[in-house]
């Protein structure tokens, strides 16, 4: 397994993990509370914990050349959330 992570600095970290887990809950295995979230979605699994000053992303996946486009599909969603505050997504 290939992984990634990102640490987004926001003080609304709970907020964006909780919907970004139940926009992709209608479709995709998803378990989450307020603090953390494991989604598995078909490019891969991706795992959030919230903490009052980030938003940590983990990402893993079994083929490196999906993880690109994995990266794209959570920070467009996470963008599409945050629409009021502009977030720094740096993976690692």
């Amino acid at each position: 397994m290939i992984q990634s992570r990102a640490v987004v600095g926001t003080a609304h970290a709970s907020r964006y993990l909780q919907q970004l887990a139940k926009h992709w809950s209608h479709r995709f295995e998803t378990e989450f509370d307020t603090e953390k979230a494991r989604i598995a979605l078909p490019l891969g699994e991706a795992r959030l914990a919230a903490s009052p000053e980030a938003l940590t992303i983990d990402l893993s996946v079994a083929d490196p050349a999906s993880l690109p486009d994995f990266h794209a599909v959570i920070v467009r969603h996470l963008e599409r959330f945050a629409f009021r505050e502009t977030l720094q997504i740096d993976w690692a």
